[in-house]
């Protein structure tokens, strides 16, 4: 036994990290930010002493597929008032900003946003900054003026975001406009976050797979319909194969995207997502139930994924595709002490898919939220 002045210690009825296989009850200590100790049997002089005996402590969650940016814009949200409150500490943005307004997003979004921020950068020089469709004037997407951006800040782009859905494409062929966004993946050497199109369905699934590479990451997966993963109730051999081939798969629930008949069948296929999201914008500020990434990850478990392959889907994994495993998305000694408390809810409103189908038996609620060593404010006043 050591005595170590430490900021504070949190103990939790359980800890959680699929990195260095921890689940059980322990403690985590933490000074300057970072994680110094974890499960030590330790005399410490800090007043702060933090016990949740009924709850669970893991890696602040990491969400591949959010819309963080000003309120007037398309689908802007406020992230630290409605993400990082409920226990997601890293997004990534999926196209909200492009060449055009970059400097100003990341001025006044990124730079000034507590949460940690990534972005998927559109094609589209506007991104969603305004409220027609994306990719209304295709004179919008300029490869020369993408890859320009990506190189002046490579380490906040990680990638370009691509919604090939009608609603996007405004009439123009997918084909044409995807033709485009994999010549600035190329020039930048970075993944596409892949919107599938399902309605019209005018392109298959199969087509759109094939032009994916390996870590390339496809968004919406657990669709229902046409244009889905498993339009018959059954996982297509085009997905299987890109799984295969190293094409990635994530959640993206957002408003139209997380069917809980489409879930049931991959996991029971065992096809599971490699990474689970929200799609969080402005609509779901008012949302009840309030729409986080413990509800989202509730809904797989009740779907029938494992409990721990939902927590390994939704931390270390996400950190690992966005290249930042080494400092978060774990409970590693020297690592950000970037934390999640969650606690299970018995009780809890019904989990319902975008389609209105519910399941019952209780769902897991943001506690409060660790940001490099701080606490966030209590997620229930939010």
């Amino acid at each position: 036994m050591k005595f170590v002045d430490y900021d504070l210690i949190i103990k939790a009825g359980r800890l959680f990290c699929a990195k260095n296989n921890i689940d059980g009850p322990g403690s985590v200590a933490i000074k300057d930010g970072k994680i110094v100790s974890i499960n030590e049997q330790i005399t410490t002089g800090t007043e702060k002493v933090l016990e949740f005996p009924n709850s669970v402590l893991l890696p602040g969650f990491v969400d591949l597929h959010t819309h963080p940016a000003p309120s007037n814009w398309k689908y802007g949200i406020d992230p630290d008032k409605f993400i990082l409150t409920r226990g997601t500490t890293t997004i990534l943005s999926q196209g909200d900003a492009g060449a055009n307004n970059w400097s100003l997003y990341k001025d006044n979004i990124i730079s000034k946003s507590n949460i940690r921020i990534r972005m998927a950068l559109s094609p589209s020089i506007n991104g969603e900054e305004y409220a027609h469709p994306v990719y209304a004037n295709l004179e919008d997407l300029d490869i020369k003026a993408c890859v320009e951006t990506v190189k002046q800040d490579d380490e906040l782009i990680w990638g370009i975001a691509v919604n090939v859905a009608y609603s996007c494409c405004a009439g123009h062929d997918p084909k044409n406009i995807m033709d485009t966004v994999l010549e600035m993946a190329l020039q930048t050497d970075k993944p596409i976050l892949y919107g599938v199109r399902w309605d019209p369905f005018d392109w298959s699934i199969d087509e759109q797979l094939s032009l994916l590479r390996p870590n390339d990451v496809v968004t919406y997966s657990f669709h229902i319909g046409p244009g889905g993963l498993a339009p018959s109730r059954k996982v297509e051999k085009a997905a299987w194969q890109a799984k295969e081939n190293g094409i990635l798969f994530d959640i993206g629930h957002g408003m139209s995207s997380f069917n809980f008949e489409v879930a049931e069948t991959a996991i029971r296929e065992g096809f599971l997502p490699d990474t689970i999201s929200t799609d969080f914008y402005f609509k779901h500020a008012t949302s009840l139930p309030k729409h986080d990434m413990p509800r989202t990850i509730s809904k797989l478990i009740a779907a029938g994924m494992d409990e721990t392959d939902a927590f390994e889907r939704s931390t270390i994994r996400p950190a690992e595709v966005l290249g930042l495993s080494e400092s978060i998305g774990s409970l590693t000694v020297g690592s950000i002490a970037d934390l999640a408390i969650i606690k299970w809810n018995p009780d809890a409103d019904p989990l319902i898919d975008v389609n209105g189908n519910q399941r019952s038996g209780g769902c897991w609620e943001p506690e409060f939220t660790v940001k490099g060593g701080e606490f966030i404010n209590d997620p229930s006043k939010t």
